[in-house]
């Protein structure tokens, strides 16, 4: 069995997806990747000139985003 797409949400940054993937817009167009790039990052500050991607722009936007997920032991 294959390991699940892992999502990781960068604390004050975007979301970052480690694996082949498609990403489509609401049309079903897909965005081009870069032929072998193995990480993909997200844009969720909502200012990246670059968008869906992520371009740094979280860092002078003062975009705060640093959700923790429940922990299993609780």
């Amino acid at each position: 069995m294959s390991e699940p797409l892992e999502i990781r949400c960068r604390e004050n940054g975007p979301y970052v997806i480690k694996g082949p993937v498609r990403i489509v817009d609401h049309l079903g167009n897909a965005f081009p990747i870069p032929p072998g790039k193995e990480t993909v990052a997200l844009c969720r500050c909502g200012h990246s000139k670059n968008r869906p991607f992520c371009d740094g722009s979280h860092k002078t936007c003062g975009f705060q985003a640093a959700e923790i997920a429940p922990n299993p032991a609780s």
